[in-house]
């Protein structure tokens, strides 16, 4: 079953809309806000309403829904295709199936799902473009392969895009004070002896000094992240500062112990195959790790009087890691949304599964950005984990490690049942950036491609000409309206083109289409050699 449906685009009604103001600051953002609240006076429900640019139609209780078109001001410059990607620290997703040992795996897989949304942990709150219906996005990362210690219980040690540890203090842990746990030195937990760099201001700025992409013809850009931009306009590239404004960049891709160290590739493919309900298909495969990554896109909101809850959609079931060879062959790790990973698959002796817990924040105080967890076993064919949802649900007699600390921090990991096991840094998430991804130049791309298709948007944000932004907003808005029209005078449904329109289990199958743009993407120039 496919869940495309536009007919939000049926009722021929033009948006409400929200002029721009001549104030481009935070006051007259703020003036908008409150024109956007005058205008939103008397509708019951909100959860109904589809505010263009600014959230989607997240229920539809009849055949007229209110939509309040914002100006193309209020957004940050970048596709939300390309905003929404897991990979913000793709070496550590090539190195979920490093190990032979399963429960080395789990680790692995815990430190990609623990680093593959740094942009929330850098970040700020921003609003990137509505995904329309057929649009796409593709990239790829170029990344030195992990290292690993002597000392098996340390992480591994990682080369790009590194920054000084945030001191013990700064946030709140479950673990103990660093008397009790004395703290991991940095040269154990990462290579720091690349070049460091300071920033003027932040190294995230549209002056930062480690991406200086352009559209070179035939050459991939360095492309926008919001941790790490470029300057031009031509590569549409978001200005988003996501930093602290203080940080020291360590770029160790220059260190002696990794010249002539061969980088894997990560592709990555995704495509908005739904507009109602909003609906994205994603994959990313390092095929010289035999390691792919799939999933399906799509939040919900629950109303419930002045309280507004974001779950995970229907169709959403979680990101879907799968081991196509080596050490793991044969092996999908699921990480669900409610904070859940395990491994399935192979034989039929007992499997892994982790249980991941974030724990609530009070209103009052100082936030704490507290997680805990267990490792734990489960015997193939049962169904008695699936009602362990909490650290607490877990027998202890299944329990193989516990984890504990920030996710903002540090996450450490301790083996039960070992008198001689100590707590062992799992990862440091106050030293690693989001290493920015390559994009082929505008040139290359396709018209539904993220960055082609919202060029003219783009371009005038980051000029500030923020009237001419919003005019070039509403006219693809209404580019969709008149597509939905028209298949619905000809009696035809929306085919997406790189994905099959099935998403019901979650796991998106590629078409034909979508196979030979990865193939595509993997044969982009590289600037460093590659493992084959």
């Amino acid at each position: 079953m496919s869940p495309a449906d536009d007919t939000q685009y049926d009722d021929g009604s033009q948006p409400v809309s929200v002029p721009d103001t001549a104030d481009t600051g935070e006051s007259g953002k703020l003036k908008m806000i409150i024109s956007l609240v005058k205008k939103v006076v008397g509708v019951k429900d909100i959860a109904s309403m589809y505010v263009a640019g600014l959230v989607e139609p997240w229920s539809r209780a009849d055949s007229k829904v209110r939509r309040l078109s914002l100006p193309a001001s209020l957004l940050e410059p970048i596709p939300n295709l390309e905003y929404w990607h897991y990979l913000d620290r793709p070496d550590l997703f090539a190195a979920i199936n490093d190990s032979d040992d399963p429960f080395e795996r789990m680790l692995a897989a815990l430190r990609f799902a623990f680093s593959k949304d740094l942009k929330f942990i850098r970040g700020k709150v921003c609003k990137p473009y509505n995904s329309v219906l057929g649009e796409h996005f593709r990239s790829h990362w170029d990344v030195i392969p992990v290292e690993y210690p002597s000392d098996p219980t340390e992480p591994p040690i990682q080369h790009l895009y590194l920054t000084s540890p945030a001191p013990e203090s700064t946030y709140s842990s479950l673990a103990p004070t660093p008397a009790q746990t004395p703290r991991i030195p940095v040269s154990e937990t990462a290579s720091l002896s690349g070049r460091s760099i300071k920033s003027g201001k932040s190294v995230v700025s549209g002056l930062s000094t480690l991406s200086r992409g352009t559209s070179t013809p035939g050459k991939s850009t360095p492309a926008t992240s919001p941790d790490l931009v470029e300057t031009n306009l031509e590569a549409g590239v978001s200005s988003l500062n996501l930093n602290d404004g203080s940080t020291e960049l360590l770029e160790a891709d220059d260190a002696p112990e990794v010249e002539g160290k061969r980088r894997v590739r990560v592709v990555f493919l995704t495509e908005q195959v739904s507009h109602h309900p909003p609906v994205s298909a994603f994959y990313a495969s390092c095929p010289s790790r035999k390691t792919e990554l799939m999933g399906v896109d799509q939040i919900s909101a629950k109303v419930s009087g002045t309280t507004i809850r974001i779950v995970p959609g229907s169709y959403n079931k979680g990101i879907f890691v799968r081991l196509t060879g080596g050490p793991g062959g044969g092996r999908d790790v699921p990480d669900h949304p409610p904070g859940g990973l395990r491994e399935r698959g192979g034989t039929d002796e007992e499997k892994l599964r982790a249980v991941i817990e974030y724990k609530e924040e009070s209103w009052l105080g100082k936030a704490h950005f507290l997680v805990e967890g267990v490792i734990h076993t489960y015997k193939p064919g049962s169904t008695e984990h699936q009602e362990w949802t909490r650290v607490r649900h877990v027998p202890r007699d299944r329990v193989l490690a516990t984890l504990d600390g920030s996710w903002k921090h540090r996450i450490r990991w301790k083996r039960v049942n070992a008198p001689s096991s100590e707590y062992a840094t799992l990862i440091d998430l106050s030293m690693l950036c989001a290493i920015p991804k390559s994009v082929r130049p505008l040139e290359k791309q396709h018209p539904n491609e993220s960055r082609k298709l919202w060029e003219n948007v783009t371009n005038n944000l980051l000029a500030k000409e923020y009237s001419e932004a919003t005019k070039h907003k509403l006219s693809i808005e209404q580019r969709q309206r008149d597509d939905a029209a028209e298949r619905k005078r000809k009696g035809v449904q929306f085919v997406p083109n790189y994905f099959e329109s099935d998403v019901d289990s979650g796991i998106p199958k590629l078409t034909e289409a979508g196979r030979q743009a990865l193939e595509e993407e993997l044969k982009e120039e590289a600037l460093y050699p590659l493992e084959a």
